[in-house]
């Protein structure tokens, strides 16, 4: 069975759209062979700055042979008295097949014709010259490009195509306008040490053959070759190296025969703060920083770089590494140094000159609305006074390094430097702290703000952002974002939950939103209902992807367009975490069986009553003069005795006790339903009705504290 080689040639690629294509390709692929019924034992996708490959092994000659099931018109119009009428035979001629091989099948909409049609597999040639084109052009990127004077459209220009069926060329043809690219078993090796051409003989061998010209393809390949190669020189120096991921990853494709080269730069600009220093060398300039010890604190005077050139010639790009390095360094010293020269809070005019939002006015103007925010959050918390000064005093100062000259020339180093010159003015270290913790999380697998301080002004940053935005309509939509508000929301949710901050959202929201609708000229509710309908799709996000809550059972501590829990929810998300975090473990220990069957059903018998939800005492809602057995009574003094201990849970959020409490008054339920004195709860008389029917639906009550019950699916 024939292996397939496919290498597409260009210009050299970014990285971000070399780890997007194979990634895209590792998918798309195997699901186009499968969607075309070919069969194989591997897709391997390769990719270097030059190239993106695939090689696909053992192939059959061509496709499955396929059965398909062809519809036709109803039975009725295509027979009459059992003879084949125009509509049949036109159904019969349009399929190729005689009106004898038409079959009449019953269907849920009456009897219909059908044809079974084989359809024979095609040759794996012509299969693969038609998904070679969609393989390449279907590829989706960032600021994907034009050549030549033709219409194809790719992230670089394509130079050459690969396309091998086993040893022979597949022929493929790519035309460009003026250019028309034809495939062959010719590839290039490396620019530098191997600039002749390579003739692979075997699909099999792409491998091998580039790497005798100096090309590794495989990308796992390079990264490890690169992690071992930074390992080994940083031993050389005593000195320790933190793989970055995303900077592995970003240099892995930048390389196709990776060589580490040691670089050094002057002790004096050990000076510097370690994050400008890695800063430079990190986002910069893709250098690896080689620090002192294994705590990535102190530094080292010397830097790993990943060449792409010859080993041989290591002393000469260390070299010119080093002139790169030395002036960016040189630089950061220079702003560093300028401006430390002046307190963090004289760089607060100046933010009046940067628009945060076009409507939203200036950076001054959002730094004044959070502290507004800052302080509502305070009392809430009912925090002292030295707190509240030190949140109101990092809320007015968390943007000031924004218009310092470090920040405006790496923003990367925005609150990490807000920190620093924090401290270098004599500020507390609870507010500098605060400062460079305000912005965390940023990104999905950061570190959550730690102090007090930092949380709370972070939050009164995201809500700011949220109301505002929101306010203005800029809603995200699908994958559109471009404030990020999706991770602002999770963030709010995430500090709340790790620091067991007891925030009422929902007063929040509408207290910043009646704010913003006054000044604004907008309509409050439609804001706040916008909102918390956001706020409710993070969290049942968040439940589901990362504490790993099952989907019903989120529904039912969320509801389902049930204002009552999204009000409670929103006012307390300690309480929607906790709940849904307990319903997942009595669920996986088995303890939820012991009252679900009884609750659910009394849960769906109480919608048929009007009972409010939120009434939890029977004595006067249930008229003991209307029971007429035994069971009723007994219910209705189970319910007595379960009242202040349904409160007592609520008070205390112990939800294990109202468990307890329900699993006590299960069999006492079950007899109303089903014992010797069970009873007919839908009576013919009304009132007798209604009051079983409150029985019912006050015990639905009591464990809606908990959960809604009608939401969760017995057998998940």
């Amino acid at each position: 069975m024939p292996s397939f080689l496919l290498e597409v040639g260009t210009e050299e690629l970014p990285a971000s759209f070399l780890s997007s294509a194979v990634l895209q390709w590792k998918s798309r692929i195997p699901q186009t062979l499968q969607e075309n019924n070919l069969t194989y034992d591997a897709v391997e996708v390769y990719g270097t700055p030059r190239r993106l490959a695939v090689l696909i092994k053992n192939l059959p000659s061509q496709g499955s042979d396929r059965s398909l099931e062809i519809k036709g018109p109803p039975a009725q119009a295509a027979f009459k008295d059992g003879k084949p009428t125009p509509a049949a035979q036109g159904f019969a001629k349009k399929q190729g097949v005689e009106v004898s091989a038409l079959q009449v099948r019953p269907t849920d909409k009456g009897d219909f014709v059908f044809v079974q049609k084989l359809t024979p597999g095609r040759p794996v040639v012509d299969i693969l010259t038609e998904l070679v084109p969609q393989w390449i052009f279907k590829l989706e990127g960032k600021r994907l490009m034009r050549w030549g004077d033709g219409d194809k459209i790719f992230s670089r220009p394509i130079r050459w195509i690969v396309a091998l069926l086993d040893e022979a060329i597949l022929p493929i043809e790519l035309d460009n306008g003026s250019e028309t690219i034809r495939s062959d078993s010719t590839s290039c090796g490396h620019r530098v040490l191997h600039p002749e051409p390579v003739t692979i003989p075997h699909a099999n061998d792409y491998v091998s053959t580039l790497r005798s010209a100096h090309v590794v393809v495989d990308i796992d390949e390079r990264a490890n070759t690169i992690t071992q190669q930074v390992k080994e020189s940083v031993q050389k120096l005593n000195g320790f190296a933190q793989i970055y991921p995303d900077l592995l990853e970003e240099v892995t494709n930048l390389v196709e025969f990776p060589s580490a080269v040691v670089g050094n730069f002057e002790s004096e600009f050990l000076n510097l703060p370690t994050e400008v220093i890695t800063t430079v060398m990190v986002s910069h300039q893709r250098y690896f920083p080689v620090f002192q010890s294994p705590n990535a604190k102190e530094l080292l005077p010397n830097f790993i770089t990943i060449s792409n050139g010859d080993p041989t010639k290591s002393d000469i790009i260390a070299r010119g590494n080093e002139r790169v390095i030395r002036a960016r360094l040189a630089d950061g010293q220079f702003f560093y140094d300028a401006d430390l020269e002046k307190p963090l809070e004289s760089f607060l005019p100046q933010l009046e000159t940067v628009t945060f939002q076009e409507d939203l006015g200036s950076l001054l103007k959002k730094v004044n609305r959070i502290g507004l925010i800052a302080e509502q959050i305070t009392e809430q918390l009912q925090l002292g006074e030295k707190e509240r000064e030190n949140i109101q005093r990092a809320a007015l100062l968390c943007k000031a390094d924004l218009v310092s000259q470090m920040v405006y020339e790496f923003p990367e180093l925005q609150g990490v430097m807000g920190q620093k010159y924090a401290l270098a003015s004599g500020e507390d270290t609870a507010v500098a702290t605060a400062i460079f913790e305000h912005y965390l999380p940023r990104s999905a697998d950061d570190i959550l703000p730690q102090t007090l301080t930092g949380q709370v002004v972070g939050l009164a940053d995201r809500l700011d952002t949220l109301v505002s935005i929101f306010g203005l309509g800029m809603i995200p939509t699908g994958s559109s974002d471009p404030f990020a508000l999706r991770r602002a929301a999770n963030a709010i949710v995430n500090i709340t939950w790790t620091a067991h901050l007891p925030i009422n959202l929902q007063q929040l929201l509408e207290k910043i939103a009646t704010d913003f609708a006054g000044e604004y000229n907008k309509d409050k509710n439609q804001l706040v209902a916008a909102l918390q309908e956001f706020f409710l799709q993070r969290i049942r996000s968040l439940l589901q992807e990362e504490k790993h809550i099952d989907y019903d059972l989120v529904n039912a501590v969320l509801g389902e367009n049930d204002p009552e829990y999204t009000e409670r929810a929103l006012k307390d998300l300690l309480d929607v975490g906790d709940r849904a975090t307990f319903l997942q473990k009595i669920r996986n220990n088995g303890t939820l069986e012991n009252i679900y069957e009884t609750v659910n059903r009394s849960t769906r018998l109480a919608a048929q009553g009007d009972l409010d939800t939120k009434q939890l005492d029977p004595k006067t809602i249930v008229h003991k003069e209307l029971f007429q057995k035994s069971s009723e009574a007994a219910f209705y003094n189970a319910i007595v005795d379960l009242v202040p201990q349904t409160q007592a849970a609520q008070q205390s959020r112990d939800y294990g006790q109202l468990l307890t409490a329900l699993e006590q008054i299960t069999p006492t339920v079950s007899n109303f339903f089903d014992g010797p004195e069970s009873v007919l709860v839908m009576d013919s008389n009304p009132e007798i009705k209604r009051n079983r029917l409150n029985l019912l639906g006050l015990l639905r009550n009591h464990a809606r504290v908990l959960a809604d019950f009608g939401a969760i699916v017995k057998n998940l």
